[in-house]
C-alpha cells in the first residue's frame, strides 16, 4: 500500500499528469478493499489539507504543478492581502480585495496565480479555496438595532461587520466589547454570522481593553483543570535520594547567582564566572530542568505546546507554564536547591576561543538573586556614587561581577568582530496603575547588566547548537536566513542617497558590513530610518528542524536552549539533551525517527505562537502609549522627525511615544515628498523637513479605537483639516471629549451618523424592517447584506494613512528586533508607518491599474490653491478617494521648479 509521501513524490514529477481516483488506482493496483478504503481516506485528508487540490472533473494533483500555490494570508485593513507562501523561496502573492473570496486573515488557503505585475515584481493571484480557518472567534463593539445587530471587530485587518441575530446577543448592549464566535463565514458580497458568546463588558470600563487584546489573539488564561492537576502533584523540594539516582553533578558549593528584573519571579538561568590558573575564562550557565517535570505528551506538555511561548502584556504575564511550576520548583530561587541542565565553556584568555565545553545533568543552589539594578550599580561605582552599603551586602561577589564584566565585553566585541548585527533601538517601559491605567513612560535601559546576561545566553545558545548538530540528532535550531537579495539591493541603493555606500560581494552582503553601517550612522540624524529601513530587508528569524544558520547573530548555530520556562522550543530541547546524555551520545533508531518526524510541526506551530505572542504585547503597547497620551491633548512637546512620508511627518517624543503630522496640517506652504531622501519640500519656501529635525508638537488628536496619536506643529497657525472619517483629527479649539475615539471625529472605525465609515445606503439597508442582513432592493429580499467597511465621507480625510498607509508601500512582512536575543522577529500586521522603497510601485490595482506607491504628494495651501491643485489631480489635504492623487504630477510656475530644485541641490550637495 503507497503511503502519503510516496503519493505526493509521484505526483511532483515532472511526467505526472493530473489523474482521476479511478486512474490513481489503476495506477498503483489497489485490488483490496481495505487498501481501496484507506487510499480514498489519504485522498481525502491530503486534500483537506491542501497538500493536493482536486479540479472541477475530479483530476488530483499538487498544487505547485497546477499553478497553485498553499500558504498563510496576510490581510490589510484597506481590503487586500498577500499570501505568506508555505514554500519561503517564493515570493510574497498579492491578493485583490476581490480575490479573497471567502478567506480572512490567517487562514491557510490554495491560490492561483494570475498575473505578474508590470514592472517584474510582485506576483499576483486569486484564492480558490480555504484550507483552514485561522479566525473562530472575534472581538468587537455590538451595535444594536430594532430586528438585528451586528459587532464592529477591533482588528482592523477583518474590515467587515459582523451581523448577529437578534436573538444570539446575550443581552449585550451597544457600546459592549463581545466576543462573538463565528458560524459561517463572508462569501461575495455576504456578511460573515455569529453570534456572541461573551460580553467583556462596556468598551470605556477599566481593563476590558487589555481583556479584548487577549480575547482578540485567543490567549489562554486559564490552565485546564487535568494541567493544574499535573502541576500541583509536582514536588515543592527535591530530595537527596532524586539528586544522586540521576547521576547529576553537584555544585552547590559552587558561586552561582540569578541576575534578572527586580519584579521576575520565573527565574530559569543563572551564572558564574570563574578565572584558571592558566589565565582562561570558565563560564557555567545553568538552566531550570524543566522538562524533568514536564513528561513527553503529559496534560502539562499539551498545554505548553499549544501556547508556545509565555506572554507578557503591560500589566500581566500570561505563562506557558502554571505558576506553580515557573515561581516554584523550576523557578532557581536563592539557597534552595534545584535541579538544572549545565552548559560549562572555557574561554581562552586573550583571544577568548573557546577551547572545551560540556553540557551535563546538574543540581545547583544560587548564593545570590541579583537585579540588573544592584549588578549595574556595583560595576558602575566611583567616587562621586561609591555605594558602599551595596558593595558591603555583596562583598564576597565582587570579583566575580568584575569578571562577568570582563568576559561578557570580550564576548561582545568578539561577536561584533565576526560581523554581528546590533539595532540599537529605543525600547520603553509602561507603567500602570492599580486599575491598569497608564500613568507613565519611561525609556529602558540596557545596561552592562543586561549585556552580561545577553552575552552569556548567546554563547550557551551557540554551543549547544553546534554541539547537538555534529550529534547529528534530531533538533530544534533558532535560524535566520540571508537576506532577500532584491530587497537588500534596494536597502544599499537607498542608503546610498544619504552618501553611504555599503560594501558587499555581487549580491551577497556580510552582516559585518551592516553592522559598519550601523556604527557609522549612530548618532546621526537619519540614524533611526536607515536602521529601519535595513531592518526591513532581512527576513525573520524563526524556528527550524534544520540548521540554516543566523545572518544577524553571523553565527553558524544557534538554538534557544536558555528560557524553557517561558519557550516550548527550549523545552523540546531539554528533552532531547536529556535523552542523549542518558543514551551515551546517542538515540535509539526509532526514537531518533519519530522526533525527526515531529521536529518540523513543533518547529512551524511555535513560530506562529510567537507572532501572535508579539502582536498582542504590540497591542497592548500601543494601547497603553495611547491612553498615557489621552489626557495630554493641547499640551507641546519635545520630539525628533522620525520619518517623512508622502503622507506627513512621523515625530517621536523622549518618551518613545510616537505620532503623525499630516500633510494636511502644514498650513505654510505647499510640500512635496522626495523618496530617495526622504523629506519634504516646500514650494514656495524652499523649507525642508528631514529626518532627525527637533520640533515642538501639540498633542492634537487621540484615537483609543486604532491607537494611533496625531499631532501638529506647536509653532503654525491655520484652517483644521480634520474631520470625520479616515483618520481626520480635531484642532486645538475642539473639547478634549470631542478629540477621543469615538466622537463625531472619529477615524473611520465608527458607525454612527458622523463617522463617516459607512454609506448611507449600507446604513437605510439596516434598518429597513428586513433583519438588516438582507438587501432591501434584493427582489427576493434574500440576499445578504454586504457591510464592507468604507472610506471615509469626509472630504477633508478620506486617506488615513495610519490604517493602510496612503502610498499602499507599506512592506507588510516586516522584521521586528528582538533586543535581548539580538533576533528578528517578524510582526503578522504591519504597525510601523516608514515609508517603505521596497514594494514601492510593485503592487497594482487591477480594475485601475494604477501604481500603488508614490511620490511628489502635495497639500494645498488655501482654498484658492485646493481649486487649482484639484483640478490637477494633486493631492488636495482631503484625500479624494476618485483623484489619482499621490501619483498625480504638480503643475508648477517655473519660478517654483526653479527655486524647489535650487534647494533640493542645495541639500544634496550638503550630504
Amino acid at each position: 500500500m503507497i503511503n502519503e509521501s510516496q503519493l505526493l513524490e509521484f505526483m511532483k514529477e515532472v511526467a505526472y499528469k493530473p489523474m482521476t481516483y479511478s486512474e490513481l488506482e489503476q495506477h498503483f493496483n489497489i485490488t483490496d478493499a481495505a487498501d481501496f478504503k484507506s487510499f480514498l481516506k489519504m485522498l481525502v485528508a491530503l486534500e483537506e489539507q491542501g497538500k493536493i487540490y482536486r479540479t472541477r472533473n475530479e483530476r488530483y494533483g499538487v498544487p505547485e504543478r497546477m499553478n497553485l500555490l498553499r500558504g498563510t494570508v496576510q490581510a490589510h485593513a484597506k481590503g487586500f492581502a498577500f499570501l505568506l507562501p508555505d514554500d519561503s523561496e517564493h515570493p510574497d502573492v498579492y491578493l485583490h480585495a476581490n480575490d479573497l473570496k471567502s478567506a480572512m486573515n490567517g487562514d491557510i488557503v490554495l491560490v492561483r496565480i494570475t498575473s505578474k505585475s508590470e514592472s517584474g515584481g510582485r506576483m499576483e493571484g486569486e484564492v480558490v479555496r480555504v484550507v483552514q480557518r485561522a479566525i473562530t472567534q472575534i472581538v468587537g463593539v455590538l451595535e444594536n438595532h430594532e430586528a438585528f445587530a451586528f459587532v464592529l471587530p477591533d482588528d482592523q485587518r477583518i474590515n467587515r461587520d459582523i451581523f448577529i441575530p437578534k436573538d444570539k446577543t446575550m443581552g449585550a448592549v451597544s457600546g459592549q466589547k463581545v466576543v462573538v464566535q463565528i458560524n459561517v463565514y463572508p462569501e461575495g458580497r455576504s456578511a460573515a454570522e455569529g453570534e456572541v458568546i461573551e460580553i467583556l463588558g462596556h468598551k470605556n470600563d477599566p481593563g476590558v481593553d487589555i481583556l479584548s487584546i487577549i480575547r482578540k489573539h485567543q490567549l489562554p488564561e486559564q490552565f485546564p483543570e487535568e494541567v493544574m492537576a499535573e502541576a500541583i502533584a509536582a514536588p515543592e523540594q527535591i530530595s537527596e535520594e532524586e539528586i544522586f539516582s540521576q547521576g547529576r553533578r553537584d555544585l552547590r558549593n559552587e558561586v552561582i547567582v540569578t541576575i534578572d528584573g527586580a519584579d521576575a519571579k520565573d527565574l530559569d538561568d543563572a551564572v558564574h564566572v570563574k578565572r584558571l590558573d592558566n589565565g582562561n575564562y570558565v563560564l557555567g550557565v545553568h538552566i531550570a530542568d524543566v522538562g524533568y517535570y514536564v513528561k513527553e505528551r503529559s496534560a502539562l506538555d499539551q498545554e505548553a505546546f499549544r501556547r508556545g511561548t509565555s506572554v507578557y502584556l503591560v500589566d500581566r504575564v500570561i505563562p506557558m507554564l502554571p505558576h506553580r511550576l515557573s515561581n516554584g520548583i523550576c523557578s532557581l530561587n536563592p539557597k534552595v536547591d534545584r535541579l538544572t541542565l549545565s552548559c560549562e565553556m572555557e574561554f581562552e584568555a586573550g583571544t577568548l576561543k573557546q577551547v572545551r565545553h560540556d553540557i551535563f545533568t546538574s543540581v545547583i543552589r544560587t548564593t545570590e538573586r541579583m537585579t540588573y539594578t544592584d549588578v549595574r550599580r556595583i560595576l558602575m561605582a566611583d567616587e562621586e556614587n561609591p555605594e558602599t552599603e551595596l558593595k558591603e551586602r555583596y562583598a564576597p561577589l565582587l570579583d566575580m561581577f568584575k569578571l562577568m564584566e570582563e568576559l561578557a565585553t570580550g564576548l561582545r566585541r568578539k561577536r561584533m568582530k565576526r560581523g554581528a548585527i546590533d539595532f540599537d533601538f529605543q525600547e520603553s517601559k509602561i507603567i500602570v496603575d492599580e486599575q491598569g491605567k497608564a500613568i507613565d513612560i519611561v525609556k529602558r535601559e540596557r545596561s552592562i547588566a543586561e549585556q552580561i546576561i545577553e552575552e552569556f545566553m548567546l554563547a550557551a545558545n551557540e554551543t549547544v547548537a553546534e554541539h547537538f548538530y555534529w550529534l547529528k540528532v534530531p533538533f530544534l535550531y533558532r535560524i535566520h536566513e540571508d537576506p532577500d537579495q532584491e530587497k537588500l539591493q534596494t536597502f544599499m541603493t537607498f542608503a546610498a542617497n544619504f552618501g553611504y555606500i555599503v560594501k558587499g560581494k555581487g549580491n551577497s552582503v556580510h552582516p559585518r558590513a551592516l553592522q559598519t553601517l550601523l556604527d557609522k550612522i549612530q548618532g546621526t540624524k537619519e540614524a533611526t530610518v536607515i536602521s529601519t529601513m535595513m531592518l526591513r530587508s532581512m527576513k525573520q528569524a524563526k524556528y527550524d528542524a534544520e540548521s540554516l544558520g543566523h545572518f544577524g547573530l553571523a553565527a553558524e548555530f544557534y538554538s534557544h536552549f536558555t528560557s524553557p520556562i517561558r519557550r516550548y522550543p527550549d523545552l523540546v530541547i531539554h528533552r532531547i539533551i536529556r535523552e542523549v546524555l542518558a543514551g551515551g551520545g546517542a538515540l535509539s533508531p526509532k526514537r531518533h525517527d519519530a522526533l525527526a518526524a515531529r521536529m518540523p510541526d513543533i518547529a512551524q506551530h511555535s513560530s506562529q505562537r510567537e507572532r501572535v505572542a508579539v502582536e498582542a504585547e504590540r497591542d497592548t503597547d500601543k494601547l497603553k502609549k495611547c491612553e498615557y497620551m489621552l489626557d495630554k491633548i493641547g499640551e507641546t512637546f519635545s520630539g525628533i522627525i522620525s520619518s517623512v512620508t508622502s503622507f506627513g511627518l512621523f515625530v517621536e517624543l523622549e518618551n518613545t511615544v510616537e505620532g503623525l503630522i499630516r500633510l494636511g496640517d502644514l498650513h505654510d506652504d505647499y510640500y512635496h515628498f522626495h523618496p530617495e531622501h526622504m523629506i519634504l519640500v516646500g514650494e514656495r519656501t524652499s523649507k525642508i523637513y528631514r529626518i532627525g529635525d527637533e520640533v515642538e508638537i501639540i498633542v492634537s488628536r487621540v484615537n483609543m479605537s486604532d491607537h494611533t496619536i496625531d499631532f501638529e506643529f506647536a509653532n503654525q497657525k491655520g484652517s483644521n483639516h480634520g474631520g470625520a472619517g479616515g483618520g481626520g483629527f480635531a484642532s486645538r479649539k475642539r473639547k478634549a471629549s470631542d478629540q477621543q475615539s469615538g466622537g463625531n471625529y472619529s477615524s473611520g472605525r465608527g458607525r454612527k451618523e458622523g463617522r463617516g465609515s459607512r454609506s448611507d445606503e449600507a446604513r437605510s439597508g439596516r434598518s429597513s424592517g428586513n433583519g438588516g442582513r438582507e438587501n432591501s432592493g434584493s427582489r427576493n429580499g434574500a440576499r445578504k447584506k454586504d457591510f464592507k467597511r468604507g472610506p471615509g465621507t469626509s472630504a477633508a480625510s478620506k486617506e488615513n494613512p495610519w490604517s493602510e498607509e496612503a502610498s499602499d508601500a507599506l512592506l507588510l512582512d516586516f522584521d521586528a528586533y528582538d533586543q535581548a536575543n539580538g533576533e528578528f522577529i517578524r510582526s503578522a500586521e504591519n504597525d510601523s508607518y516608514f515609508s517603505n522603497p521596497f514594494d514601492a510601485g510593485l503592487k497594482k490595482d487591477k480594475k485601475k491599474k494604477k501604481p500603488a506607491g508614490a511620490s511628489g504628494s502635495g497639500v494645498s495651501l488655501s482654498k484658492k490653491r485646493k481649486k487649482k491643485t484639484s483640478a490637477s489631480g494633486v493631492f488636495n489635504g482631503g484625500g479624494d478617494k476618485d483623484a489619482p492623487s499621490l501619483h498625480a504630477k504638480v503643475k508648477k510656475g517655473k519660478k517654483k521648479k526653479v527655486k524647489a530644485k535650487k534647494a533640493m541641490s542645495a541639500f544634496v550637495r550638503k550630504k
